[in-house]
């Protein structure tokens, strides 16, 4: 299995994310900035994970940008999952989150999304991540491994 986990961090909490999800997929695993991703990193891919703090209801600049100037064959036909960090607030629900337009985005690249995008919840805009989060972080990247769409 070769696996690609792209994310940005602004305090550390999608970063952690990342790392465990990492930790629970078995094979050559890359967990990278957007900056740092190359087109040979797609190469022969068999998983994308994106992930991202939700920032005004969106994924950072940074995501953002990544998913706008990828180009549809190198993820066409590739599964695919989303994720971000979050914490609950009624405000912060009328925007919306990272993770549902990571996904939506991925798809219309031509991935295969193989479960709903999921959120990983910090205890404040700065965190920490509540607890737990980093071991449903690992079960989640299992369930998306033995996901068969």
């Amino acid at each position: 299995m070769k696996a690609l986990i792209i994310y940005d961090s602004f305090y550390g909490n999608t970063e952690k994310i990342a790392r465990a999800i990492s930790g629970a997929v078995a094979g050559e695993v890359k967990v990278l900035r957007p900056g740092e991703v190359n087109s040979s990193d797609f190469a022969a891919l068999d998983l994308l994970l994106v992930g991202s703090p939700t920032q005004g209801g969106r994924p950072t600049k940074a995501i953002q940008d990544f998913l706008n100037k990828l180009p549809e064959p190198a993820v066409k036909g590739i599964r695919v999952a989303a994720f971000d960090t979050r914490f609950s607030t009624k405000l912060v629900g009328i925007f919306g989150y990272a993770a549902g337009k990571i996904g939506e985005s991925l798809k219309r690249k031509g991935g295969t999304l193989l479960l709903p995008p999921e959120p990983f919840f910090v205890k404040g805009k700065e965190g920490p991540l509540k607890e737990g989060e980093l071991e449903r972080a690992a079960a989640w990247a299992k369930r998306v491994l033995e996901s068969k769409k």
